[in-house]
Order: C-alpha cells, then sequence, then structure tokens
C-alpha cells in the first residue's frame, strides 16, 4: 500500500458503517465487557483510528497520539530516560525541544550531550561516548534544514547501546520514514503538515509495539492526552497529505531556486539545492525536499522583520505546514527562548526568515516575495 493509500485509507465503523471516523465526544464509556474503553483519557476510538493510522503511515507497528508535539516528544523520553542517563541532540533544533532537553531534562539528572550541527558532528560526539541511552534528533533540522544522515547515525549510535528518537515533522513520512532507516521511534507536531490546515494542535508517535505500549501508560498517567475532535480533524486533514506534499515539495523547490539568484537574499537554506551542504544526504534519504525554506535577508533583523509584514499572499505567523504559506522570523519567534548566544552558535543569524510554503500558486508567492524584498531598496 502506497502513501496515497495509506493517507486515504480508514476503518469502517464497525457498528454503523460510518465510512468517516465518528466523534467520540465523550468523557467516559458504559462500562465494557473487555478492558479497551473506560475513560477517554485512557483510550478513546476517534484517537485510537488516528494512532492506528500514523503507525501505517511510519510503517510501524504501534502509534499514539498526545495532546501537542511536545507532548509526545516529552512522554515518548519520560519512557526512555531517568537521571545518569546520557542524551545526545544537536544544536541546530526547534527551540521549545531544545529547553525540554538542555533545561528540564539536564536540570533532571539527565546527561545532556550537545552535538553542533550536521551529521558529522553528531557522529564523531557519538563515538566518543563510552555510553549513549538515547539519540534525539531531526530529520530536517529547524530552522536552518540540515539534513541528518538517520541511517548512518542510527548504526553509530546502537553500536553504543542507544535508542533512536527522530522528530520527522519537517520531512513528514512522505518525503522520510525514519523506521525504514533503523530508528527506534519516530515523533511528529502533527499541527503542521500532517493535519494540514493550521487548526490544531496534535503531536503523534510511532514504533515498536513493545515501547509505545509503555510510552501510551505514561501518556495517560502524564495527561498528555488528545481531544477526540482533534483526532478527528487530523485523520481528515491527513488524507489529503501526499497530494499537498506533492504540491509543497514542487512550489518550495520553485521558491528556493528564485531566493537563491535574488540580490536582497544573502543564503538560502534548502536541502533541494545543490549549494546546501547535506544535498547528497538528502538526495540518498529524502523522497522530496520539504516545504520550509529558511534564507538570510541582505541587512539586519529590522530589514528581515520588514520584508515579512509587508508580505500580501504569505501570512505572518508562528507555525508552519499548512496549505497557506506562512513566513516567520525565528530569532524572535520559534527560537526567542534561546538567548543570542545560543543561536549564534547553532547559526541562526538576526536577519533569518523561515518560510513554510503552502499550496498556493508559486508564481503569485514569488511575485509577493519578490515585492516585498525589493522594498529594501
Amino acid at each position: 500500500m502506497n502513501e496515497s493509500t495509506k493517507s486515504v485509507n480508514e476503518s469502517v465503523d464497525k457498528e454503523t458503517g460510518a465510512i468517516t471516523t465518528p466523534i467520540y465526544q465523550t468523557v467516559a464509556f458504559e462500562f465494557p465487557e473487555g478492558e479497551k474503553y473506560r475513560y477517554s483519557r485512557e483510550a478513546n476510538p476517534t484517537i485510537c483510528e488516528l494512532s492506528r493510522k500514523i503507525a501505517q503511515l511510519e510503517n510501524a507497528e504501534m502509534g499514539v497520539s498526545f495532546s501537542s508535539g511536545m507532548g509526545a516528544i516529552s512522554t515518548t523520553l519520560f519512557h526512555y530516560v531517568s537521571p545518569g542517563k546520557v542524551v545526545v541532540i544537536h544544536k541546530d533544533m526547534f527551540g521549545r525541544s531544545f529547553r525540554f532537553f538542555n533545561d528540564f531534562l539536564r536540570g533532571w539528572g539527565v546527561k545532556i550531550e550537545v552535538s553542533p550541527v550536521g551529521s558529522s558532528s553528531l557522529i564523531e560526539l557519538i563515538e566518543s561516548l563510552k555510553r549513549v541511552d538515547v539519540v534525539f534528533l531531526e530529520s530536517i533540522t529547524n530552522p536552518l534544514l540540515r539534513v541528518l544522515d538517520v541511517e548512518e547515525i542510527s548504526k553509530v549510535a546502537k553500536e553504543k547501546g542507544g535508542s533512536i528518537i527522530v522528530d520527522n515533522t519537517f520531512a513528514t513520512p512522505i518525503n522520510m520514514k525514519p523506521i525504514d532507516l533503523n530508528a527506534d521511534v519516530v515523533v511528529e507536531s502533527a499541527s503542521k503538515f500532517i493535519a494540514g490546515h493550521n487548526d490544531v494542535i496534535v503531536g503523534l508517535a510511532a514504533g515498536p509495539k513493545e515501547v509505545m505500549t509503555k510510552v501510551d501508560l505514561i501518556r495517560r498517567t502524564m495527561g498528555t492526552s488528545l481531544d477526540p475532535h482533534t483526532a478527528y480533524l487530523t485523520i481528515r486533514g491527513m488524507k489529503t497529505l501526499k497530494i499537498r506534499m506533492d504540491v509543497i515539495n514542487r512550489n518550495a523547490m520553485t521558491i528556493a531556486e528564485f531566493l537563491e539568484d535574488h540580490p536582497r537574499v544573502s543564503k538560502v537554506y534548502y536541502p533541494g539545492l545543490k549549494s546546501h551542504q547535506d544535498f547528497n544526504i538528502a538526495s540518498r534519504i529524502l523522497k522530496g525536499f520539504g516545504g520550509v525554506v529558511s534564507f538570510d535577508v541582505k541587512g539586519t533583523a529590522d530589514d528581515a522583520i520588514k520584508v515579512m509584514k509587508s508580505l500580501n499572499v504569505i501570512v505572518a505567523a508562528q507555525t508552519l505546514g499548512g496549505v497557506n504559506s506562512v513566513i516567520s522570523h525565528p530569532p524572535s519567534m520559534s527560537h526567542r527562548t534561546l538567548s543570542p548566544e545560543e543561536r549564534k552558535a547553532v547559526g541562526i543569524s538576526e536577519s533569518l526568515l523561515r518560510l513554510s510554503v503552502g499550496i498556493e500558486d508559486a508564481n503569485d508567492l514569488i511575485e509577493d516575495l519578490d515585492k516585498a524584498l525589493k522594498g529594501l531598496s
């Protein structure tokens, strides 16, 4: 079954024959004969269908749904870590994820090892350690779009006894399946490309049944549970994931090429460009290069913000992955929790903009960007 079919495929309700998953908007269920459904925080049929679908899309044995992407990350990590465990991460990642590892888990007694940007640096760090318990990485990093060699990193980490958890939000299961590359668990902020309409907050994780059963028990205890109506909207959005990503991949490539030649842009970060330092890795492990294009405006932070605010078709907002194109200024938005020194160490300039490309006509997006950039002249 290919991705288009998996995205659309949905279980038919056995009792009613409904071809769309019903919204079981209920707190509890009449005491059942079995153990499956009792209380919606623990298990709900609508949410279970979403969990089944992400497992199917990611070629995993079992999926679990959460109230947010950070809920998926934190709850999954609580299965793997405890004081004294060694976790390896990389600097170039979503700011809130970095804070969770570097502040919360470190303060809890977990040993956090932070790698510089890039696959080779991450591999070198893993090889230098006597023991590794967990390696957490983003398949395509946020916001500089480095492509990490999941297959090679997994091989090296497992030689050290480590488990591999991959945040696949930017790539999506359409462009990469980390479990096929020997990762253990994949997590997604499904609020982004998977749901695709900027109208839900939801996180997903998938992996081996033995592991995900334990993660699900932690979810029930932690309370990072998803609402059934949100699960329904995510299932609905997921049905068009493949066709949306086909358009988004194509649009993003066109816009990256346009920006690379623009006189008011100093650098473009997009793994589909031959100028990108991970182009060879991306070409090998990605089926598509994704829908996010980051670029440095020639000038200051104020110049970048002026460009962002001058756009008409593209919306300025702190999100990504929807059908409509959205742009943000990471230093003051998604990565504002990092200090200027931390951002500099990652390579995030003050004039960086992160563009999430939607399904609009590419020429309309290019015209909008061109006008805004020329407004700096």
